[in-house]
């Protein structure tokens, strides 16, 4: 996307139902972000500013996930008014943490937190944009990384190919030269099958990897749950694990239900 000398191209930010922290992540860039401020138009983001500007966009930033039909109308609306689309975060890309809403009873958890839950308009489900509309990049994280949001941006104006490294946690660990959880500890861990792009922060301080980023290129989460399995790990620690901020990926998914099913447990597991 090559800037013309009379117009920059535009930026918008939208919102659907996340906790923001991928626009305080946008937000925490600070100098980085001021660097590029001045290629590009910030035309929408409300997290920011509240002066809008009108569409169409060059490039549009989705987080969060639809959760109600009004989400799913809107997002076919920023879509048609984005040149290029992209979700950013967990939430945006796998349906977030609230996905775990899809294995339980909706109506049952409105009852319990609203009091009024004949006011209450929502979706069964909890889905990714890419389920709604054509998504053209993602960027995974719980929350993004920034330097991965800097790099992007900048792409996006140079005209480059966008990427995002697609080997798993476990290269980071090396490359911090961090002792390895699971090997060392008898942590069940899943490094081996989460795309890179934390810094391999919680396997730093001894802590398993959570899946923050969800799963990597050609990821096989249900043959690790099978190693970890056979190593005497608690099953319902293990769908904790992979139910927890990417729960609605598919590979993630389908080896917390492999779970699930080869262990008696209900769908507490999910809670």
């Amino acid at each position: 996307m090559v800037e013309s000398p009379s117009k920059r191209p535009t930026l918008a930010v939208f919102k659907f139902a996340s906790c923001d922290g991928c626009q305080l992540t946008m937000l925490d860039c600070e100098r980085e972000l001021l660097a590029i401020a001045d290629r590009v138009e910030i035309a929408y983001f409300l997290e920011a500013r509240s002066r809008t500007l009108d569409g169409p966009y060059d490039i549009g930033l989705v987080e969060g996930s639809v959760t109600t039909e009004h989400d799913a109308e809107r997002i076919r609306e920023i879509r048609d008014q984005c040149r290029t689309l992209i979700t950013i975060g967990a939430c945006a890309t796998a349906g977030g943490i609230q996905s775990l809403r899809n294995w339980a009873d909706i109506d049952d958890f409105i009852r319990q937190v609203y009091a009024s839950p004949q006011y209450i308009e929502t979706l069964a489900t909890s889905t990714p944009i890419s389920d709604h509309v054509k998504v053209d990049f993602e960027l995974r994280g719980c929350p993004i990384d920034k330097r991965q949001l800097v790099m992007l941006i900048t792409d996006l104006l140079l005209g480059k190919q966008l990427r995002v490294p697609r080997y798993s946690v476990c290269l980071e660990c090396k490359l911090k030269h961090t002792v390895c959880v699971a090997v060392a500890r008898g942590v069940a861990c899943l490094g081996p099958v989460t795309q890179a792009g934390c810094g391999a922060i919680c396997p730093e301080y001894a802590r398993e990897c959570f899946g923050c980023h969800g799963p990597k290129e050609s990821a096989n989460p249900v043959s690790l749950a099978r190693h970890y399995q056979r190593g005497q790990h608690d099953p319902s620690h293990l769908v904790h694990l992979l139910s927890n901020f990417n729960a609605a990926a598919p590979p993630f998914r389908n080896a917390a239900e492999m779970l699930e099913q080869n262990s008696p447990l209900s769908n507490e597991g999910r809670s």
